[in-house]
């Protein structure tokens, strides 16, 4: 029995899903299924295996990268040459007992494996398609490569982030992926449940561009009817006053947002200027927008009296949304996240506790679980092959010998 076997019901555990991308956007769908229950079977290349093994921070015990634990938690890995014609065949066969099949290649390699969506769903009609790419399945940039960083600038992301007077910057992790994939996890479920319906599975298009489109709010029609272009403005909403990073006496930030008409006169309260909340330049929504700099520099003369733990626990207090600017310590430290459980401690393959991040959303009867870090390269391969195909162990051999797999 595998360990997918042994865990209680969860949303998605009779679903059975092929990952075959890499890096992040198709693998981070992939995750978010997988929390959930559904069976990932993650597919590698032989002997190398996704290049986010390798990606980010190590281990200082061990060496071994740590972001591979988090992405490719709760799936079994299997190793498969898709670029071999046995490789392709193995992969239809294996397809034509799946519900989902997750993939990230450019457009147009599938169909060039012989894989195609026309190909997999002839033996499954039922079989659900996700593609993630950076620019969609069609249009003249569709065969362009498509990083995060190139898309969240085409999305409208980029321009918008950093100070007015310097160049746009990059949020400092990869927003665009983990949208499209998120985007694709949504689809997914979506065309699950359209198949309960009718039988029949169809193909899923998440393109990383258009995920970040699809968070600019109104900017497109801002400037179509209103000739309004948002433009970078810091660590603020243009308009949106008060609210803002202000500077405490010991040197932290606290981030607070009083914008709403009430809450800014608790604000104003809390801060003993109750009478600041009547003024005619800050009593009104549009007139703290046009006053933004003048209110921001009130809160920070009363900010930088004060320490920031302080400052949060008086607002919190009096009503007013504060929070302090957390980094990985605080967060492991904070009594809110580990009243919530909000990262959990996994055990790595050394059997050493291995902190996360845990599963979000939270379900009341059917929660989803991180139950075991990213696996072992191939750790799966022959206990897949042999339970969904019934290869021997001479066929699995052949396989090995002829770097299949």
């Amino acid at each position: 029995m595998s360990d997918h076997d042994t865990h209680a019901p969860t949303p998605l555990d009779n679903i059975k899903v092929l990952e075959l991308g890499q890096l992040i956007a198709g693998p981070y769908c992939g995750q978010v299924l997988a929390d959930f229950g559904a069976q990932v079977i993650k597919i590698e290349p032989p002997g190398k295996g996704d290049a986010m093994r390798q990606w980010g921070a190590a281990d200082s015990d061990t060496g071994e990268p740590l972001w591979w634990n988090v992405i490719g938690r709760n799936k079994q890995s299997l190793t498969l040459d898709l670029r071999q014609p046995r490789g392709q065949q193995l992969l239809r066969e294996l397809a034509s007992d799946a519900d989902v099949i997750i993939e990230n290649f450019r457009p147009g390699t599938m169909e060039r494996w012989g894989l195609s969506y026309d190909v997999l769903s002839r033996d499954n009609p039922g079989l659900v398609m996700v593609r993630v790419t950076g620019f969609g399945q069609d249009g003249p940039y569709a065969s362009r490569a498509g990083f995060a960083s190139v898309c969240e600038a085409m999305g409208g992301l980029r321009y918008l982030s950093g100070h007015p007077d310097r160049p746009p910057v990059r949020v400092g992790i990869s927003i665009g992926d983990t949208l499209a994939g998120l985007h694709a996890a949504l689809g997914t479920m979506m065309a699950l449940h359209q198949r309960e319906r009718t039988g029949h599975g169809q193909v899923v298009d998440s393109s990383i561009f258009e995920s970040v489109l699809a968070m600019m709010e109104s900017l497109v029609p801002e400037y179509a009817r209103a000739g309004k272009i948002r433009e970078r403005s810091g660590s603020v909403l243009k308009g949106i006053a008060p609210s803002n990073a202000y500077p405490a006496r010991d040197g932290r930030n606290v981030i607070i947002g009083a914008n709403q008409d009430t809450v800014f006169r608790r604000l104003c309260e809390a801060m003993g200027q109750p009478t600041l909340a009547d003024h005619p330049d800050y009593a009104t929504h549009r007139a703290r927008g046009e006053h933004q700099q003048a209110i921001d520099d009130v809160i920070a003369g009363w900010t930088q009296q004060h320490d920031a733990q302080q400052i949060v626990d008086h607002l919190a207090d009096a009503g007013v949304p504060a929070g302090l600017v957390f980094r990985a310590p605080d967060m492991l430290e904070d009594p809110h996240f580990q009243a919530r459980k909000a990262i959990v401690e996994v055990p790595d393959h050394h059997g050493k506790p291995l902190p996360m991040q845990s599963v979000f959303p939270r379900l009341s009867s059917t929660p989803g679980s991180v139950r075991h870090v990213g696996p072992i390269l191939g750790e799966h391969t022959e206990s897949i092959l042999s339970d969904w195909l019934g290869l021997n162990a001479e066929a699995l051999a052949a396989l090995r010998d002829d770097q299949v797999i």
